[in-house]
């Protein structure tokens, strides 16, 4: 168990080390929840990488992999319009706001995949409706994917990942640790499969960057 003096200490040096990497690249660089203000014990919580309450131990432990993740997604698209959500760079170049829905594609995949046994081809046709343009990005994101205001792609993926914690309390470490021999890359377990999900936002999370700092009047960043 993790002390108040262990928790204060482990607070002074993130918010330390987050202003000398602030300085040095920008602040998109660390999640907003290292920079803030004061934070409740709860929220505390949040830079703890390690098991959680509600969850067998090795998923919770992914489970505060993805959740600090998606703190790191959510802080550079705060505040971002209609217009810049819907900015394509160029003829090959995806927009901010359909990567965002894009990520919860993804994981809306991996929750039928890995929690009702589906694969690629078996999505419901509701599915499939809502996330086949995200899923797949290029010409058909382009052409479908706009208009949508922040609190679209926020409220979505707040949505899928509901569900996914949801599904995560109800499965053991067992579960998580299960091969499937199948799988197109290779042997792979469940825990591989989710970590994939959270690297996945790693990935996009430059892009969005990038994205964000190429946007019509947008200030020359370090990216």
């Amino acid at each position: 168990m993790i002390s108040i003096n262990q928790s204060v200490d482990r607070r002074k040096f993130l918010q330390s080390t987050a202003l000398l990497t602030s300085g040095a690249f920008g602040l998109t660089v660390v999640p907003a929840s290292i920079v803030a203000g004061p934070k409740t014990s709860a929220e505390d919580m949040s830079n703890i990488i390690g098991p959680m309450a509600g969850y067998a131990p090795q998923v919770g432990t992914l489970v505060s992999m993805m959740t600090w993740m998606r703190n790191v997604i959510l802080f550079p698209v705060a505040g971002l319009t209609v217009e810049q959500l819907d900015y394509v760079h160029d003829a090959k170049a995806n927009s901010i706001g359909a990567m965002l829905l894009h990520l919860a594609a993804t994981e809306r995949f991996y929750q039928l995949h890995t929690f009702e046994n589906k694969k690629w081809g078996e999505w419901p046709e509701a599915d499939v409706k809502r996330f086949s343009a995200a899923s797949e990005l290029g010409d058909e994101g382009r052409k479908n994917i706009k208009g949508n205001p922040l609190k679209y792609y926020l409220s979505t993926l707040e949505e899928v990942r509901s569900n996914t914690l949801s599904e995560f309390k109800k499965r053991d470490d067992a579960w998580l640790m299960s091969v499937d021999k199948e799988w197109f890359w290779g042997p792979t377990n469940n825990y591989c499969k989710w970590f994939h999900v959270c690297e996945h936002e790693s990935n996009h999370n430059g892009q969005i960057k990038w994205l964000k700092s190429r946007l019509p009047g947008a200030k020359a960043g370090n990216d």
